[in-house]
């Protein structure tokens, strides 16, 4: 029998480069991975849940709760989900090595995510005085959508905090580069998410 002959650049010279550039993800990245898919289920049972009790209501929201607020919400929620722009220039700085233009870049975009939260929370309160989770499944529902979601903002905080002091305290090291990727790939899907939310929460009024 003939030996199979390789195509040009098919032999032991050609398939090394492809070998590297085929580097597996950490599994770092495949945790994160993997716990951003169980939170987009959570979020979407309560959403499903959100819609199966407006759709067996006779009136939505119940009677002496007011319409959800639209401007303020809707401007808070297009500055954070802007901030998605910073982290993906931060992550690409991060793989270049550039220490101080991706400390700059999660800087800043922590700023405005800590200021959504603040103003979320002022907002949630002034729901609060108005109705409360007891009162109502509407009540319910919608302060759990609305605390589990300012939750995962908090949680994107605090991770924006910790990788920050990690890059001035030890610069870009590979492990803090992935940590960088990681964190900009978070706050993709939590923007998605509170897209999601702020969508579900004001579909009375849409």
């Amino acid at each position: 029998m003939s030996d199979v002959q390789l195509p040009a650049g098919r032999g032991a010279a050609g398939v090394a480069p492809a070998a590297r550039r085929r580097t597996p993800q950490p599994t770092g990245w495949w945790g994160a991975v993997l716990f951003l898919c169980a939170e987009v289920t959570l979020f979407g049972t309560m959403i499903g849940s959100y819609f199966y009790l407006d759709f067996d209501s006779h009136h939505w929201p119940p009677a002496g709760v007011p319409m959800p607020e639209i401007l303020k919400v809707s401007v808070s929620t297009g500055v954070v989900v802007l901030m998605s722009i910073p982290m993906w220039r931060a992550a690409k700085a991060a793989q270049a090595g550039r220490r101080r233009e991706t400390a700059l870049l999660i800087f800043f975009a922590m700023f405005w995510q800590a200021a959504y939260l603040g103003f979320q929370i002022y907002l949630w309160r002034l729901d609060y005085l108005q109705f409360h989770p007891q009162g109502s499944a509407y009540g319910s529902i919608y302060f759990t959508l609305l605390t589990t979601d300012h939750a995962h903002v908090l949680l994107g905080i605090l991770a924006d905090a910790s990788i920050l002091m990690f890059i001035l305290l030890k610069g870009l090291p590979r492990y803090q580069r992935i940590g960088v990727r990681g964190l900009a790939f978070y706050w993709h899907v939590v923007n998605v998410l509170i897209i999601c939310v702020y969508l579900t929460l004001l579909s009375p009024r849409l």
